[in-house]
């Protein structure tokens, strides 16, 4: 297989901006067998729980139905009346199953792939009335899937229904012989029964389905290597561009700090390998601060500028480091090295008060405590 074959095939998995954008346009997976158990459940649940209410009031109902006299029945006006509040009296009993089925009907869809709304998904598309799509649809892997499920769903409600029936046939048979009010009372929990057997098998359905939903979704995402690529260019730039701003910022960033050497107080060199720049504040609360760092021609710029300006340059190799690899730019010196830079600055205050008073120069410190444990050299990429 050629490399542009391997390109072409949608081998990676979708990026967060795939699939936001799928999102937006309404594509997020479904399953139709967890919103329809999720509607079966919380009817159950709620016949389950309000159903001797629901019925004691159905009972009422029928009662005052058949105690209407007979000449009340055949006037229109007094029938208009008792129809009317018969209707009130039953919306008034199902209204708590109504509104729980309402809120089920948005929390199973909520619970695989959340509420979205788009209005792309409203937008119609020509392509959708292309008979050749329709047939490809029609015929297609995804379409056998589904035709496999309903068959699926079928066979387990179906079997499920007949094993219930078969079950219950003695007692729904004996439904008829019953009183009126006995035999609405045991039909209504054989409904919650049903209810709750139905409510079973489609669980067990999408236990199965929702899976595959999300690996269907997920599926339908996925990239090629070249989307991925082009994906990356829109989103961080072209590699090219993203080089030159990078060395456009180190350049601005080194600029920045070169304007800082000659306010330093004193750089440290390696001799020529590393050199760092120390300014230190009068207040008491703060330790020397790293003005500016370098290696190589970056150190070798600090030296010259620093050597300009006359500020002191001083050699000491493991102090250098010492500061270099475990100080950001910026920020002040490590505890641990505290005494070691107080030595030195103390021996450039004493050089500056030699010049200014013409005594002779001070020597440089060469013991300076550097604490075990502190890093002095390069690892890695850096050496």
């Amino acid at each position: 297989m050629s490399e542009h074959d391997k390109a072409q095939e949608r081998t990676e998995s979708a990026t967060p901006r795939r699939r936001q954008e799928a999102r937006r346009k309404g594509q997020v997976p479904r399953s139709r067998e967890l919103s329809t158990m999720t509607v079966m459940l919380a009817s159950a649940a709620t016949m389950a729980v309000l159903g001797p209410w629901m019925f004691g009031r159905l009972e009422s109902l029928l009662v005052s139905g058949l105690a209407v006299p007979t000449h009340e029945g055949f006037a229109i006006d007094d029938a208009t009346l008792a129809l009317g509040g018969s209707i009130r009296e039953a919306l008034v009993t199902f209204a708590p199953l109504f509104a729980v089925l309402l809120v089920a009907v948005f929390l199973g869809p909520a619970m695989l792939g959340g509420l979205v709304w788009s209005a792309d998904a409203l937008v119609p598309k020509l392509e959708r009335l292309d008979p050749m799509r329709g047939l490809k649809r029609i015929f297609s892997v995804q379409a056998l899937v589904e035709l496999g499920k309903t068959l699926l769903k079928f066979a387990v409600l179906a079997g499920m229904s007949v094993a219930l029936l078969w079950a219950l046939a003695d007692e729904l048979l004996s439904l008829g012989l019953m009183p009126p009010l006995d035999g609405l009372t045991a039909a209504a929990g054989h409904v919650k029964l049903a209810f709750l057997v139905l409510a079973a098998g489609l669980a067990l359905i999408a236990a199965v389905d929702v899976p595959y939903q999300v690996w269907s979704y997920l599926d339908k995402l996925k990239m090629t290597r070249q989307e991925v690529k082009d994906e990356l260019k829109e989103t961080e730039g072209n590699p090219e561009v993203r080089a030159k701003i990078r060395r456009l910022q180190q350049q601005v960033a080194q600029g920045r700090m070169m304007q800082e050497v000659p306010r330093a107080d004193v750089v440290l060199t390696n001799p020529t390998h590393y050199a760092v720049a120390l300014r230190y504040t009068d207040r008491p609360e703060r330790a020397p601060r790293v003005v500016a760092k370098g290696r190589d021609l970056v150190a070798a710029r600090i030296r010259e500028i620093a050597e300009e300006h006359r500020v002191p340059v001083c050699e000491a190799p493991v102090l250098t480091r010492a500061i270099y690899f475990n100080t950001e730019l910026g920020a002040e010196i490590p505890v641990a090295l505290y005494l070691a830079v107080a030595r030195v600055l103390a021996y450039v205050f004493e050089l500056k008060a030699a010049r200014a008073h013409g005594r002779p120069m001070p020597e440089f410190p060469t013991d300076l405590p550097i604490p075990e444990g502190i890093r002095t050299e390069p690892r890695g990429a850096e050496s």
